[in-house]
């Protein structure tokens, strides 16, 4: 979901806003004369935004998903068991 929201009437909803962004997840979009000048969105979609741009970020660690996600469409698994198996699961 993602809602407008004039500054004016967000201000009289903000401490209602917990609760409608936990029934409908997305953002508020409050606006200034039309304008879009704040998002707000739950704690918990801010956390995973910031959890993905750390691990775009990250070069190695891009570098290694890239080789898995290549593997992967090669063929290139480890079946489940096998790794049960080594972690003694």
């Amino acid at each position: 979901m993602t809602k407008r929201l004039p500054m004016t009437q967000a201000r009289d909803e903000l401490t209602s806003l917990p609760e409608q962004l936990a029934e409908e997840p997305g953002t508020v979009v409050v606006t200034r004369r039309g304008e879009p000048v704040l998002a707000i969105l739950s704690w918990e979609f801010y956390d995973s935004l910031v959890e993905t741009l750390e691990i775009l970020a990250d070069e190695e660690l891009m570098a290694a998903l890239r080789k898995s996600l290549e593997e992967a469409e090669r063929g290139e698994t480890i079946p489940l068991e096998q790794i049960e198996a080594e972690l003694d699961l």
